[in-house]
């Protein structure tokens, strides 16, 4: 992360008003959060994201990533119990590694994981709903360093369009349509990651692969990511194998 690096505004300016036109009747929720992650890594001074967010039992899942090797390092925050989404996602607040080689074995499994996967630094910010917070947004760099301050404005800013993303739609208030919004969220990932790993085992392609084959197949026919990858697994629906450029 480049402490001198300025992004154009005008980047940014799009990247909100895309939000916006994503937050309208209908739209796809776990799609709206994957796009966001890819957008973050592309307009921010950080080379990949990730994002988790806590299902009704409070226990944090992996919602959405730039990368395969991200959703990899997800995984392994949650699975081993310590990393920088959950310190965030416990505390409420940013936590920020501007150099995981000086980390001091705060985390012993992700630290090692997250530099061999080509990660020098971290910035992990909560996603709140008034005083809860329901998950976190990752950012990862290659390079060591600290987010620049208008950097991390926007990169805040969109982790609260999200959360707002969360909260659309619903027509009653309150604790329990919370729940209601982050169970289907949860639910709708899990349906999506079987998806692909049926894809990925068909054609013999790579997660990412087998991911972007499901996603460009979804626009293509103007299908919500979500009900695609639910008609894969039932068998409804059976994608064509993949031209040599998917692979």
């Amino acid at each position: 992360m480049d402490s001198q690096h300025r992004w154009p505004p005008e980047s940014a300016a799009e990247l909100f008003v895309e939000c916006a036109d994503t937050l309208v009747a209908g739209f796809d929720l776990v799609e709206f959060l994957i796009r966001l992650c890819e957008r973050c890594a592309g307009v921010l001074d950080v080379d990949a994201a990730g994002l988790v967010l806590a299902d009704p039992q409070d226990r944090l899942q992996v919602m959405a990533a730039s990368s395969e090797s991200v959703r990899q390092l997800e995984l392994l925050q949650i699975e081993s119990g310590q990393g920088p989404c959950l310190d965030c996602h416990r505390a409420g607040a940013p936590v920020v590694i501007s150099d995981l080689a000086e980390d001091g074995g705060r985390w012993p499994r992700f630290t090692p994981a997250a530099r061999e996967a080509g990660f020098a630094a971290v910035h992990a910010l909560p996603m709140r709903y008034h005083d809860q917070v329901i998950g976190a947004m990752n950012l990862f760099a290659g390079t060591p360093g600290g987010l620049h301050p208008d950097s991390v404005r926007i990169a805040q800013a969109l982790t609260d369009v999200a959360t707002i993303g969360l909260l659309q739609h619903r027509e009653r208030t309150g604790q329990a349509a919370m729940i209601d919004q982050l169970h289907t969220a949860v639910s709708s990932r899990v349906v999506i990651e079987q998806a692909k790993g049926m894809l990925a085992e068909r054609f013999g392609l790579a997660p990412d692969q087998a991911f972007r084959l499901l996603r460009r197949h979804a626009r293509d026919h103007n299908r919500r990511l979500t009900e695609l990858a639910g008609a894969v697994v039932s068998g409804r629906d059976d994608l064509p194998r993949p031209g040599h450029g998917t692979r």
